[in-house]
């Protein structure tokens, strides 16, 4: 199939379209975040079993994301997007009418299987169809979708659950989404080349185990602990498989997903940066509202409320820098972006059963600013290395690698917190009032005592990008060559 003329398509209405898809895809993954109680009681299930609802999604997205660069390659952008977005409209419906929990399971791992492939599908079509000095102000819209919706999963969920059942979750999405079909039955055109590359079976399991093992290993690594007999056979059996995997992409001639697309060395720079800002973020992202709801007695809703407003300044920021990309590049943005959130994080390192509100609020906010200077410039920066052939695998490898270290870094801090919880050493002198209430002071003291402890290797990891961000180069307005 011969490359299409860009020109001739209307590029705003189909990045449109495929924002508002993605929008939705990873709005999914939080969006039942505060729901988990009320399907608890409807379903009369354990904490550990509805948490399922949230790993099956999270799995299954996880191991199609790197399938997608396979399924960009074979088949017509017009007919994975509508696919896609077919499947996840399924899942939805299945999940509104859902009576049992193995029916409720069953529909997240279908919305997951349509959400994996639309992330990467639109970050693709976005790499094709601009060139490469005008996709910051594109990429910038992706990254307002990639921080926005899973941001806003959490507070829109509580929202609706003060006067609807957790049902209405998803009766709210799924008519936006059949919108977003109809739309884009007459919006998306076939723009990616397709190279027709065969089936290889062995791949696409040994991906699918590979990836879904270190996602399951590291998400359950955070509650199970690291030494539990499940996460170390996930973990250690995750990273045989996609050794494996990985020798076997190198020797096809046609690899399933592309590792030589590490041989561009800014590509592999930003990848790393975007790597360490996601383990960064996300766990922050945690920790907070673990710290708001387990030792402050605040709500869900409540902790919700205190990340809107720094995912409103990312939404706002991510498309403004995205045109400040196009006219700096990525180095003069992401280094006093990554300052900003290294000193941010360093200031949650203090946190206390005193720290107001509004502090947290404030200083989360100017967080998400710094960090809408640094993600997607850098990504985008990396990107923009690799050749047009390439860009399906170096999305899909810079998709998967994100979901990995989010993972990744939400069980080293969560880890951490525990560690630091549990030795601490109060100081009893300081202590008044009851026995009980003597406890109870030295139990928040101490959670709290690990939150201040997880918050400094946050900080630690954040100066690190930082540092790495110097290697960035300028600006890459043509295709680089790669590493010998």
């Amino acid at each position: 199939m011969s490359e299409v003329n860009t020109d001739q398509i209307k590029k705003a209405p189909m990045l449109a379209v495929m924002l508002v898809g993605a929008f939705f895809a990873l709005l999914n993954e939080t969006l039942l975040a505060t729901a988990l109680p009320s399907i608890m009681d409807d379903f009369n299930i354990t904490e550990n079993k509805v948490q399922w609802l949230t790993t099956a999604f999270l799995l299954t997205n996880g191991v199609m994301i790197p399938i997608s660069a396979f399924l960009i390659e074979r088949f017509s952008t017009r007919k994975i997007f509508l696919t896609a977005i077919s499947v996840f409209i399924l899942g939805t419906f299945v999940a509104s009418i859902s009576h049992s929990f193995p029916l409720l399971l069953t529909a997240r791992v279908i919305q997951a299987a349509g959400c994996g492939i639309m992330l990467p599908l639109m970050m693709t079509v976005t790499l094709t169809i601009f060139p490469r000095d005008k996709r910051g102000k594109a990429m910038g819209f992706a990254g307002l979708v990639i921080s926005f919706a899973p941001a806003i999963g959490p507070t829109l969920s509580g929202w609706l659950l003060e006067y609807n059942s957790w049902r209405s979750l998803f009766y709210v999405v799924l008519p936006i989404a059949i919108m977003t079909l109809i739309v884009a039955i007459f919006v998306i055109k076939n723009v990616t080349k397709l190279s027709y590359p065969k089936i290889d079976i062995i791949s696409i399991i040994l991906s699918s185990f590979g990836f879904g093992g270190l996602l399951f290993g590291f998400s359950s690594a955070g509650d199970a602990g690291w030494t539990n007999e499940r996460v170390l056979i996930s973990i250690i059996g995750g990273i045989v498989i996609l050794a494996l995997f990985i020798w076997r992409q190198l020797k096809l001639k046609t690899p399933m997903l592309e590792f030589r697309v590490f041989k561009f060395n800014i590509y592999t720079i930003s990848l790393v940066i975007t790597m360490i800002v996601m383990m960064s973020m996300i766990g922050a992202e945690t920790m907070l509202p673990l710290y708001m709801q387990n030792t402050r007695g605040f709500t869900a809703l409540e902790s919700g409320l205190m990340l809107l407003p720094g995912a409103i300044v990312m939404g706002i920021m991510s498309p403004v820098t995205g045109m400040l990309f196009d006219k700096l590049g990525a180095r003069k943005l992401a280094i006093p972006g990554l300052a900003i959130v290294g000193i941010t994080t360093l200031m949650f390192t203090n946190l206390s059963m005193e720290t107001s509100f509004t502090f947290l609020v404030i200083v989360y906010a100017i967080r998400m600013f710094g960090l809408s200077l640094a993600m997607m410039p850098v990504m985008t920066n990396g990107l923009n290395q690799l050749p047009q052939e390439w860009n399906a695998h170096g999305t899909a490898m810079a998709n998967t690698l994100q979901q990995v270290s989010a993972s990744i870094g939400t069980a080293i801090l969560i880890t951490v917190m525990t560690t630091g919880a549990e030795r601490y050493n109060p100081d009893m002198s300081a202590l008044q009032g009851s026995q009980a209430e003597i406890k109870e002071q030295i139990a928040n003291n101490a959670l709290i005592n690990g939150y201040n402890i997880a918050f400094i290797v946050a900080t630690v990891l954040s100066f690190v990008a930082m540092f790495l961000s110097f290697f960035l180069q300028k600006k890459i307005s043509s295709q680089s060559k790669p590493l010998a």
